[in-house]
């Protein structure tokens, strides 16, 4: 089966190599232009362009797919194409030029959209899958192939579901591919929720909600690109969120959302407040800096007990 990959980051990249190292046969990739990259922002091919150019795989970033699209499919002639994390979504008359597959980091239909990882940690889910769907042209809305669920742990951070999510959504694509065509059956739409795109204030610790909101917002952008707070003007972030204590008889009147209770020695943590309990935290991050633990940026004297976070507030 002749497979044209379409993808762009370094998620996507992933699975292109899977594909290739398992002598899957891709005849061509797309994917989107070259942007700069790194501290230097130097003009870099995309990660998903790298794999293609060493396998020695022809590799196109149309700037009209509807246009140039249609000429690579003329001349390599896939009969199926799969896309992971492509970064535009996909129209007539492109679409109907072969069946295309999409690989989605949820269990459709929840959390149909660009950021489904990051907000089901948010939302403290303990549960969520890999979806492999037909794309039509709603947004992550095509008929299922195949789905597998897994457990999201207490303490798993985004870069912890982000390798899991590779490893197996891998596996399913290959599983997909071996057992192609598959039935399909239609999404509940009614049951249909939404990712949407991570934007700047989404970022901001909220230590008025409780220590379990607290632990998963930090967790959710964990280690990129950072939760983040205010600290005597300055604004930091914070890693590392694992431990809560929730008893609400615990709070001492006097300690206002965001004050660090105590730094403990053994485990190098900050012990923040929140609306009725306690968030343990083992790192901070200054702007310019390299993250430290609480317990050194105590000894650094940039951090000690009864300092106050507070959350960023937008149009003041």
């Amino acid at each position: 089966m002749r497979i044209l990959f379409m993808g762009t980051p370094e998620f996507a990249a992933e699975y292109l190599r899977y594909l290739l190292v398992n002598k899957f046969n891709v005849v061509a990739v797309i994917s989107q232009k070259d942007k700069p990259r790194g501290r230097g922002l130097k003009l870099l091919p995309t990660p998903v362009k790298e794999v293609a150019l060493q396998y020695h795989i022809p590799v196109f970033q149309p700037a009209n797919l509807n246009k140039e699209g249609l000429e690579i499919i003329n001349e390599y002639k896939p009969d199926i194409g799969i896309v992971v994390a492509y970064g535009r979504l996909i129209k007539s008359p492109f679409l109907d030029t072969i069946p295309l597959y999409n690989v989605h980091t949820s269990l459709l239909p929840k959390y149909r959209g660009p950021a489904p990882m990051q907000r089901a940690i948010e939302n403290g889910d303990r549960v969520t899958g890999v979806t492999i769907f037909k794309i039509n042209e709603g947004m992550d809305e095509g008929d299922i192939a195949l789905q597998e669920e897994f457990e999201i742990g207490d303490c798993e951070t985004f870069g912890d579901l982000y390798k899991r999510f590779i490893d197996i959504g891998t596996k399913l694509l290959g599983r997909f591919l071996n057992s192609y065509p598959v039935a399909l059956r239609p999404q509940e739409h009614s049951k249909a929720t939404y990712a949407p795109k991570i934007e700047k204030e989404d970022l901001y610790i909220d230590f008025s909600k409780t220590a379990c909101d607290v632990r998963n917002k930090i967790r959710a952008y964990d280690p990129s690109p950072g939760a983040r707070c205010i600290l005597n003007n300055v604004e930091v972030k914070l890693f590392g969120a694992c431990k809560t204590e929730s008893t609400s008889e615990h709070i001492l009147e006097d300690e206002e959302p965001g004050t660090i209770v105590r730094i403990d020695k053994s485990t190098e943590e900050g012990v923040l407040r929140a609306k009725d309990g306690y968030v343990h935290v083992k790192y901070i991050q200054f702007p310019g800096k390299n993250k430290i633990t609480f317990y050194a940026a105590k000894n650094g004297g940039v951090v000690k007990e009864g300092m106050c976070f507070l959350s960023q507030v937008f149009g003041e």
